[in-house]
């Protein structure tokens, strides 16, 4: 269960300023707990925190940092249950993915605790020419200084923690601003932060809405800005982020290709597209959004796909048995039931689905709708599947290409041509053979390019951000 309050942490202290912010129990609408909500001076004094402390964080071992991170994985573990039933209540997740992405946040933490020991550099040779003879050359990675991260609600504690670790692994002090809808998972990792000897001033987690959270942006003592969120939000705050870094984790409309030569392994391929398609109720930047299937396993793929939609289980979160839970609001879920009704409208056929309930909306899949439509152009980020066939190849990945976004794809083919052929057209930031685009692994470069990013996250990637090359020369003679 949730407390009945929670505070901010404001230079590495709980704060209990005040009851400000109402968190909901997304299947319900009540109000399930009170938040502090940071102001613009709390804001300030964290960034001034983070700015004086980062002196201290960069001197601090990496063996100490790691011994943080280390400390928050145990505790994370102790407290697995706990954090997964509050995660369900705050984001509405059906409690097992609730338990999964608890158990990503390990995973996380436990690879930036390793690492945080492998930040290194390299010894080079410089006597490229007779002018350089005598001069050898190194560098090292060095923390980029005070970082400000930007959390979304879809993964309250498993995308905070791809920015929170590699900047404590990385040494850079850091602000956060979690999600005003889903500010909880952010404030237990703040909790169990506050355990450990980082250095004083090293973080702070402000929650605070998005017109009082500018200097989150703006203030140029902050040296990196890490956003997950939408597009719009995304491009800009890059525009008025100054000189600062950038790295953003932004929108996508993920697509899968389903080869002609999968017809004996479709019940595989099926369970793995309703993975993609509908877990957490389809709200992933790498949800399963179109299916793009050969002709001739087309109305098989369909009548099983459709089957299994039908068969899961929608309602109460809490449920051991729930797949489909509520959308994080009933106006998202009205936005997405409104495009499926105007794809239906332009002509696309409902197979299964297209109904919704206050901020429940069903498992829908459609086919032949018109590829100018939101359903298919804009990220639908809810449990919505467009199914579409090809009879080339080459006209399946042309049509995977075919938007705006690029995160990751998914290709269901047992031929190793076409899987290098993929990899090598596809404008994405990964494709993964014989696997949904939904797939993720937490050490693995995650990222986009087109409008879904800037930047890959995964530890060892993010601390390549959050670090800068330093060199040394010396002459020797």
């Amino acid at each position: 269960m949730l407390k009945p309050t929670y505070p901010y942490y404001l230079a590495n202290e709980a704060v209990f300023a005040n009851t400000d912010l109402e968190v909901t129990d997304k299947y319900t609408g009540t109000v399930a707990t009170r938040v502090a909500q940071a102001d613009t001076k709390a804001i300030d004094a964290g960034i001034a925190a983070a700015h004086h402390a980062q002196p201290a964080m960069q001197a601090f071992p990496a063996y100490k940092r790691q011994a943080v991170l280390e400390h928050c994985v145990r505790r994370f573990t102790e407290r697995h249950e706990e954090i997964s039933q509050a995660l369900c209540i705050e984001a509405g997740k059906p409690i097992k993915d609730s338990r999964g992405e608890v158990t990503r946040l390990i995973d996380t933490f436990r690879v930036a605790a390793a690492e945080s020991l492998r930040i290194g550099g390299e010894v080079m040779n410089l006597e490229i020419s007779q002018r350089a003879v005598g001069y050898r050359g190194m560098y090292k990675r060095v923390p980029i200084g005070p970082c400000s991260l930007i959390s979304p609600f879809n993964f309250p504690l498993n995308l905070a923690a791809h920015k929170i670790a590699p900047a404590i692994a990385a040494g850079c002090t850091w602000v956060m601003k979690p999600a005003s809808r889903t500010p909880i998972g952010a404030l237990i990792i703040g909790e169990i932060l506050a355990e450990t000897d980082l250095p004083k001033g090293a973080f702070s987690i402000l929650p605070a809405h998005r017109e009082g959270a500018d200097l989150f942006t703006t203030d140029p003592r902050l040296k990196l800005l890490s956003f997950t969120g939408s597009p719009a939000v995304g491009w800009d705050l890059k525009a008025r982020c100054g000189s600062k870094k950038v790295v953003l984790e932004l929108g996508g409309n993920a697509a899968c290709v389903v080869d002609r030569d999968q017809r004996d392994r479709l019940d595989h391929v099926v369970s793995r597209l309703i993975f993609g398609g509908f877990y957490q109720s389809g709200q992933s930047c790498i949800h399963v959004q179109r299916v793009i299937a050969h002709a001739d396993i087309y109305d098989e793929l369909k009548a099983k796909y459709v089957a299994a939609a039908k068969a899961l289980v929608m309602g109460d979160p809490k449920n051991e048995d729930t797949f489909i839970g509520p959308m994080i609001s009933e106006g998202e879920a009205k936005r997405l039931h409104g495009w499926i009704q105007s794809a239906a409208a332009a002509g696309g056929k409902i197979l299964c689905g297209g109904n919704r309930n206050g901020a429940m909306l069903e498992a829908t899949i459609m086919e032949d709708v018109p590829r100018h439509t939101d359903l298919v152009v804009e990220e639908a980020f809810g449990p919505a599947v467009v199914l579409s066939k090809y009879t080339d190849y080459e006209a399946a990945l042309a049509e995977v290409n075919d938007s705006k976004f690029g995160l990751q794809a998914g290709i269901f083919t047992d031929d190793i041509h076409k899987a290098m052929r993929a990899w090598d057209v596809l404008e994405v930031g990964g494709v993964l053979i014989g696997e949904v685009p939904s797939f993720r692994v937490d050490n693995m470069p995650y990222g986009g390019v087109k409008d879904s990013g800037l930047g890959r996250e995964g530890v060892k990637f993010a601390i390549e951000d959050m670090t800068e090359i330093r060199l040394l020369v010396l002459r020797d003679r």
